[in-house]
């Protein structure tokens, strides 16, 4: 059986592997899109359906946004934004909306 490690040192260890940080480095933007989208959802008790409807979107597209596996067109950003409200802020060191 193996040992469990913590995240952070499992973290500092892949990162060492070249593939595996660029591949971490390429998908960041769209990971940091895809925890705020559904920690948006889950303050707001809403499905994915409802958050899409108030975006003017398929649930589909939700979906896809919190899969963090495609970097959203900033166009999208700035139509979750203004949808919801929420000012849209890019940042190097801290990706939010």
């Amino acid at each position: 059986m193996s040992k469990a490690i913590p995240w952070r040192e499992w973290l500092q260890e892949t990162m060492l592997d070249p593939e595996l940080r660029a591949e971490w480095e390429r998908t960041a933007v769209a990971n940091a899109v895809a925890i705020w989208i559904i920690g948006y959802r889950a303050e707001h008790d809403l499905t994915q359906e409802q958050l899409a409807a108030r975006l003017g979107m398929k649930q589909s597209a939700v979906a896809r946004m919190e899969l963090g596996e495609v970097e959203p067109k900033v166009s999208t950003l700035l139509r979750v934004s203004k949808a919801l409200g929420v000012p849209l802020v890019l940042d190097r060191k801290s990706t939010r909306l």
